[in-house]
């Protein structure tokens, strides 16, 4: 392992960067914590300028036996982009749009890309790549390829995976090589040794893939090995048969431990120019969840859901209060904003419409009292649909003003269940918090059966760290008895990897070694992760 050994002095990789190198304890100190609850003092931190900064830095670790870790906004919620390693950090310098194709929606970025900015750069083509994380005003293209980021409408535009179409690397033997389509896309370097030892395993092991991962679409957990098998793109959203094997899906996901991502290609989408809110409320958190299934066959872009705890928070905070005045009425335990953004202004209006009958259907009335007290309140009005949408976008922010040393904490975050199965899933979830005296956040997106839920704990304290890992040892019990996924949009990092031998069975994680250890033999790529 590169950080078993002593750190040697940084003097002749600094002398050779155009960009700058760190190493006192003050900036070091910066880059040892993300967004999640973890801490690493890294080795030191290479702001690099150009490409050739960042080879040089490559060589120098392969050199000394240290550990890499690219970076890019920290806003990783499990511990992804913390290491006692040479943290690169990509968001300076290396974030450009290297080509942009707006006929053929297509563009090439480096790494260190924004989303926002990104998006800014696009939008006057009338396009925008539709990723839409949260964090999306720091996350950036790296970043979320390495974690296979999802966002709020990934059960209308997929996830990162499907939404990169090639990547440029770095290999740990300082090789470059382009991921891509394998019917198209010529292996170079040590790729070109690689690729059918990669093809061969997808071929023996299709079936153990199939029998291993859980068939939801969020499923961000392990090697996307389910890539190498024949004709893989065909079992993708949308795909079909021929679409063949892309090797970029390899990388997606993997947390930058199996090569440094240069350039990566992403696919484009029209930029919606409108759309309609309805935002259903609910007397039950059990009945919104139930709902759910129902709600996603009018073919909405988006179901996001608010709990009650939000709420409450989201009225104690000026710059939400108006918002909650105008978008909520009464006190409801949850809601489901679903958002419809078809070109048709008129599809719209019809949708929306048959969301209000829906909720009637299902037995909800503003006039009704108890446990069927709910409807729909409209938010038609484009401003309107802007704060709300903020409000949401801003959900770990309202969640995080909590007034207590205890906070919700991240490491069941993001879990995913089938439909049909979430209202089961959420009330066996909260039985087992209430087992231990905890109390869950919810808030995130209903329509493909991944809620970001946060046990409110003090991980100052011991018994709080204990209590996290009681819940997560019977939390993923009860993900796995549904057949889902335990890491549906925030990747694995250190608060999850533990835990794939348990949720993926015998194979699957026998697969996942052997990858690491063909593309970097010597772990020097994120090790740990």
């Amino acid at each position: 392992m590169p950080n078993d050994i002593r750190v040697p002095s940084f003097a002749p990789l600094k002398a050779a960067l155009s960009g700058a190198l760190f190493d006192d304890v003050f900036a070091r100190g910066r880059y040892a914590t993300d967004a999640s609850i973890y801490q690493m003092m890294p080795h030191a931190v290479v702001v690099p300028e150009s490409l050739a900064d960042v080879e040089a830095t490559l060589d120098f670790a392969r050199r000394e036996g240290l550990a890499v870790l690219p970076r890019g906004g920290g806003t990783s919620q499990c511990g992804q982009t913390v290491n006692n390693a040479i943290v690169m950090d990509t968001s300076r310098h290396l974030n450009r749009i290297l080509e942009l194709d707006v006929e053929q929606r297509r563009c090439l970025v480096e790494p260190g890309i924004v989303l926002d900015e990104l998006n800014r750069q696009l939008k006057p083509h009338g396009l925008w790549f539709p990723v839409d994380v949260s964090t999306s005003s720091r996350a950036t293209i790296g970043g979320m390829a390495g974690n296979n980021s999802c966002g709020g409408r990934s059960i209308r535009y997929g996830m990162m995976r499907d939404n990169v179409t090639a990547i440029d690397a770095i290999m740990s033997d300082g090789s470059k090589a382009r991921f891509g389509d394998t019917g198209t896309v010529t292996p170079t370097g040590m790729l070109a040794d690689l690729q059918p030892q990669l093809l061969e395993m997808g071929t023996r092991h299709s079936q153990d893939i199939l029998d291993g991962f859980p068939t939801v679409l969020r499923r961000v957990g392990g090697y996307n090995v389910d890539a190498l098998m024949p004709d893989a793109m065909a079992l993708r959203p949308g795909g079909k048969t021929g679409d063949g094997i892309n090797l970029a899906h390899l990388l997606v996901g993997s947390e930058g431990t199996l090569a440094y991502s240069t350039a990566i290609e992403l696919k484009l989408w029209p930029l919606p120019a409108k759309k309609l809110m309805g935002i259903c409320h609910f007397p039950t958190f059990y009945k919104a969840m139930d709902a759910a299934q129902h709600l996603v066959t009018l073919d909405p872009v988006a179901v996001e859901l608010v709990d009650d705890t939000m709420i409450a928070l989201g009225r104690s905070i000026p710059i939400f209060r108006k918002t909650i005045e105008e978008a909520v009425q009464g006190n409801p335990a949850a809601l489901l904003v679903v958002e419809f953004a078809e070109d048709d202004m008129a599809e719209n209006h019809r949708r929306l419409k048959q969301l209000h009958a829906m909720m009637a259907d299902l037995g909800f009335g503003w006039d009704k009292g108890g446990e069927w007290c709910g409807g729909v309140v409209d938010a038609i009005d484009p401003a309107m649909q802007g704060r709300v949408a903020e409000m949401r976008k801003s959900g770990l922010n309202i969640m995080m003003s909590m007034k207590s040393e205890a906070k919700p904490v991240s490491f069941l975050e993001d879990c995913a269940v089938e439909l049909k199965d979430l209202a089961e899933y959420t009330d066996g979830l909260t039985r087992i918090f209430d087992k231990h005296g905890a109390k869950g956040t919810w808030y995130a997106h209903a329509s493909v059966g991944c809620l970001h839920v946060r046990p409110v704990l003090d991980m100052k304290q011991q018994d709080g760290a204990d209590t996290m890992r009681a819940i997560s040892e019977e939390a993923f019990a009860l993900v796995r008895s549904y057949g889902g996924s335990h890491s549906g949009e925030h990747g694995d990092g250190i608060v999850r990897s533990e835990f794939n031998d348990t949720m993926f069975g015998p194979v699957l994680p026998g697969l996942f070694r052997q990858v690491k250890a063909m593309f970097d033999p010597a772990g020097m790529f994120n090790p740990g992760k």
